[in-house]
């Protein structure tokens, strides 16, 4: 025993509350097989007889590893078992209460992985709760360890035949948007494992966050430099005196649209105006052109489009300094 060891510490950082105890029996084994201890829970190191010049050592070592299991509990499960003889005793009464090896609980397990599908959780939290179900099965059920002395190749088959099942529990899990990628997994050969699986889909999820990011700046990249480009263009065609006023209006319609994306009118139900602009409830104005007619396919075109567009009778309008900063602003924040 070496001196740094106290009766204080536990041995695991997740105190045994009554529930999971094979993963908490796990977790003790490992802590105890790493201070070289087992050998007290499994009666490998026996008991010394009182005369015996180990006895003392051993009956200290043990006190000490029965501390650790008892501080490896709640307090109310603690109190019940603080008068056991030894460590050997304690682990046994720990498991005869505990451990259910009932053909209820394997059925019980195996239903929770059967009805397991991803829903509401990422492919992380999916991926382990799965996991861990799959880990407490194979402890609860000792016929799933293999323990032939000698290997000839039908241990090895067995496993892989374990993990493809595995495998495609996990897949058929998944949410319809993983489609893709599980089809082209289930075309590799030799189907890889539900970890190898597991990181196709991971980096899948990072390039589905990066495109869409992408795709946006470059859009509204391509946008102000368009905008750019005309305002340009139009700034020239201004200075040579009016010319053309069909592209000039182009560029007003521009920055009034924007400015108008937000409005909805809750008369016809229809974006780009209010209910207090709207023709189809104050009725169209009399220099208002129809196409084909008014009561004609294109009054459902008017329809749509319920406020009129600025009419081309009033003459050339462009876009001023201050409407070409506001929107290049409005670009930037895009």
């Amino acid at each position: 025993m070496h001196p740094s060891e106290s009766v204080r510490c536990a041995i695991i950082p997740v105190l045994f509350d009554g529930t999971g105890y094979r993963s908490w029996r796990c977790g003790v084994l490992r802590a105890l097989f790493m201070k070289n201890k087992v050998g007290f829970i499994n009666g490998k190191v026996q008991k010394p007889a009182l005369n015996s010049p180990t006895f003392a050592q051993w009956e200290r070592c043990d006190n000490i590893v029965t501390s650790w299991i008892l501080n490896s509990l709640l307090k109310d499960f603690a109190d019940s078992l603080q008068y056991v003889n030894n460590t050997k005793e304690l682990w046994e009464e720990l498991q005869d209460r505990y451990d259910e090896t009932n053909g209820a609980k394997l059925y019980q397990l195996q239903q929770e992985i059967n009805d397991l599908a991803q829903g509401n959780l990422d492919i992380t939290g999916y991926y382990s709760m799965l996991r861990r179900l799959w880990e407490e099965l194979n402890t609860l059920d000792p016929n799933t360890q293999c323990t032939c002395l000698y290997n000839y190749g039908g241990k090895t088959k067995m496993h892989k035949a374990e993990q493809d099942r595995k495998l495609i529990q996990f897949l058929m899990g998944l949410n319809e948007v993983y489609t893709i990628v599980r089809g082209s997994t289930l075309m590799l050969h030799p189907l890889p494992t539900m970890a190898q699986a597991f990181s196709i889909l991971v980096q899948e999820d990072k390039q589905r966050v990066v495109k869409p990011s992408t795709r946006m700046n470059l859009d509204a990249i391509s946008v102000k430099e368009n905008f750019r480009k005309n305002y340009s263009q139009n700034k020239r065609t201004n200075n040579r005196g009016p010319s053309n006023h069909s592209q000039q209006d182009n560029r007003t319609y521009l920055f009034l649209d924007i400015n108008k994306a937000n409005l909805f009118c809750n008369y016809c139900k229809k974006t780009g105006h209010t209910e207090e602009k709207c023709y189809r409830q104050h009725g169209f104005p009399h220099n208002f052109k129809f196409t084909k007619g008014r009561n004609s396919g294109s009054a459902a075109i008017a329809h749509n489009n319920c406020e009129a567009p600025m009419d081309h009778a009033h003459g050339t309008q462009s876009l001023t300094k201050d409407q070409y900063d506001h929107l290049v602003r409005f670009l930037e924040n895009i």
